[in-house]
């Protein structure tokens, strides 16, 4: 439009004389100069437009690009939150669950250390027990011991009758006949006694650890004398020689005690000669060691 304008006026003062025909053609040659810079000026700003354009068309792409991933990220972020909530909510209720078993539990504990306690008691009891057990076990291991050893030192007299070794009421007992050590109704040790005595002796002061009581036994048949009213008093007195004459012998007076059963602690039941005649003795009792006195368990 600008070129036929131009070209117009041109033509207009060409005819009515007022511009030479070359001034025409410069004025023409600078019009189709300005139209073509005007030309070429559109042609850049309407290729930096269509950049532009091309450029914000990529922008709303990925703009959308975007906005669809936002999307995506929402829509994940709602499953996972819903995810989340369903296992809140299972957390919850185990929660709760694993209270109410908590306090059965608790109860359950207290159960079991009550039990415990009970058990470990047992166990302490148990250990008291044994060890009472395995004491015993020792003390009757050294009786069996010193038991054989008396039989060994007493053999002769063993054999001789003149002595038996028994057990009674769990103690060691010597008896001695009373025939080789008394004469009846007698208190005096008579000669034969006094050298079995003295046998007995040389054993007795090897057991230093021991207390020894030496008892008298009479048979059922009655005494009463001035000195002897009943068969307590001649139990007794024959005891007391028997003492004496062992502490003589170098028995040591502080492991020694007497004592008198008159007729009421008879060996033999019977009524004959013979019955009364293993009624009528010495005895001399090792008394256990007060470590041996254990109580045993009876279960």
């Amino acid at each position: 439009m600008l070129r036929t304008l131009s070209l117009g006026t041109l033509v207009l003062l060409l005819a009515t004389g007022c511009v030479t025909k070359a001034e025409f053609e410069r004025q023409m040659a600078l019009g189709a100069d300005r139209e073509r810079g005007l030309r070429e000026k559109s042609t850049a700003e309407l290729a930096k437009a269509d950049a532009k354009i091309t450029g914000l068309k990529g922008d709303v792409g990925q703009l959308k690009l975007d906005v669809d991933a936002r999307d995506h990220q929402v829509g994940d972020a709602q499953v996972q939150l819903a995810d989340f909530q369903k296992k809140l909510d299972d957390a919850t209720a185990l929660s709760s669950q694993l209270k109410q078993e908590l306090q059965k539990a608790g109860k359950s504990v207290d159960g079991l250390m009550t039990e415990k306690g009970k058990m470990r008691q047992a166990l302490e009891d148990a250990k008291v027990r044994l060890e009472e057990l395995r004491r015993a076990q020792e003390a009757a291991q050294k009786r069996a011991d010193l038991l054989k050893n008396l039989i060994n030192k007493f053999k002769r007299m063993i054999d001789s009758g003149d002595l038996k070794i028994v057990l009674r009421d769990g103690r060691m007992v010597l008896q001695l006949r009373n025939d080789v050590l008394f004469d009846s109704s007698k208190t005096e040790v008579k000669p034969a006694g006094r050298e079995a005595l003295k046998d007995v002796a040389k054993v007795l002061v090897t057991l230093t650890d021991r207390k020894l009581q030496v008892v008298g036994h009479t048979d059922n048949q009655p005494i009463q004398t001035e000195r002897f009213p009943s068969n307590w008093e001649l139990s007794t007195a024959r005891a007391v020689s028997v003492v004496k004459f062992l502490v003589s012998a170098n028995v040591k007076a502080e492991q020694l005690s007497a004592a008198g059963y008159g007729e009421y602690d008879p060996i033999s039941t019977g009524d004959t000669d013979e019955a009364r005649a293993k009624n009528r003795r010495i005895e001399i009792v090792l008394q256990p060691n007060l470590a041996e006195i254990i109580s045993i368990p009876t279960e």
